[in-house]
């Protein structure tokens, strides 16, 4: 059994949770000896697609009509499409029937949360679906006190300094809204912000938030993973203040790290991190302001170990257990095609 695994427009979101979404399922693959390729010349039996464009859907097409399986992987819905990107709340419900239609090409459908799931059978759509977490890759992903202590040289943290960080794209739904309000009612602690997008692309009123002056508040752009990892080392506290998601992978490295953490309590946890058990829940603005000093001048207790449960449940190797499972599952079902050879129109790869 050999999958393809089908990106469309690989480079625009290698920075994204998506582009680490798809580098997690080829390590997946590899750790349950699955083999995978990423030329749509080579032979395969499943097309695994991660995308939603023309090309995608073209591939999707192609590969059922030569008896091969399709597996679509539900990445987005329309509600963390929206509160993104300029025009996005706008152009929104075109996007859900555009995501429908998607799909529905699959012959089943994998999802990172029970929330997603729920969300995609409440658009009507008729497949299979499943829900299994993008992973982390666990080993990766833990502590290091060296890398910790450069992470705080590097951006002139003094020792007795309280470090809050944020990881996300410069979009409203992530939260960084909110990470700006707080940073002005906590000047007590210093905030930090990774990640970005061009600010071309989103509303004015982000804008103005990435351009805040605060002597408390770093907005320090895309890095790569090992600085992430430096920084949830040798900061205080990681706080998640996403207002949607479909799962949210920066929460689970930040469980591995076993660093404090806070997360908006909105439906996407629901199913799998539980307020005062492996995290901490704030509703809003104003009950994070009230939980921060709580969690960082140690008011409530460490919830670290139970947090680091999560992260071990998501590992890459288990992940790629789960995807066998469905690889298989498929592959039960499949017809053979009804040709032996069969012309295959390509698709171009980006």
């Amino acid at each position: 059994m050999k999958v393809l695994l089908y990106t469309e427009g690989e480079k625009l979101f290698s920075k994204s949770g998506l582009g680490k979404a798809i580098k997690h399922q080829m390590k997946a693959l590899d750790r349950v000896g699955i083999e995978w390729t990423l030329d749509l010349d080579d032979d395969y039996d499943i097309v695994h697609i991660n995308t939603y464009g023309l090309k995608s859907i073209a591939l999707a097409k192609i590969a059922k009509k030569n008896g091969k399986k399709v597996i679509y992987h539900a990445h987005s819905t329309e509600e963390d499409f929206k509160n993104s990107f300029v025009l996005s709340n706008q152009i929104a419900p075109v996007f859900k029937k555009w995501l429908i239609s998607c799909y529905s090409l699959g012959d089943y459908i994998i999802t990172p949360t029970p929330y997603s799931k729920r969300l995609l059978e409440s658009y009507g759509i008729k497949r299979p679906i499943k829900a299994i977490s993008n992973g982390i890759e666990l080993e990766f992903f833990k502590p290091n006190y060296h890398a910790g202590r450069m992470f705080r040289k590097q951006y002139h943290y003094k020792r007795r300094d309280r470090v809050i960080v944020g990881i996300g794209l410069y979009l409203e739904r992530k939260g960084i809204l909110d990470f700006v309000e707080l940073a002005k009612r906590l000047p007590q602690y210093k905030f930090i912000w990774f990640g970005y997008t061009p600010l071309y692309t989103v509303p004015q009123k982000i804008r103005d938030a990435v351009k805040t002056e605060l002597p408390n508040l770093i907005f320090a752009g895309y890095v790569e993973p090992e600085k992430i990892r430096a920084a949830l080392s040798g900061a205080d506290l990681y706080i998640f203040p996403t207002l949607e998601e479909t799962e949210g992978i920066p929460i689970i490295e930040a469980c591995a790290m076993k660093i404090k953490s806070i997360v908006r309590d909105i439906p996407v946890f629901d199913d799998w991190l539980v307020d005062g058990v492996n995290v901490y829940k704030a509703k809003d603005v104003d009950d994070f302001e009230k939980k921060i000093p709580l969690v960082l001048e140690g008011k409530l207790p460490s919830l670290v170990d139970n947090g680091y449960k999560v992260a071990y449940e998501r590992d890459i190797e288990k992940i790629g257990e789960q995807l066998k499972e469905v690889y298989l599952e498929v592959m039960k079902s499949s017809t053979p095609p009804k040709k032996k050879h069969v012309h295959r129109k390509k698709v171009k790869a980006d």
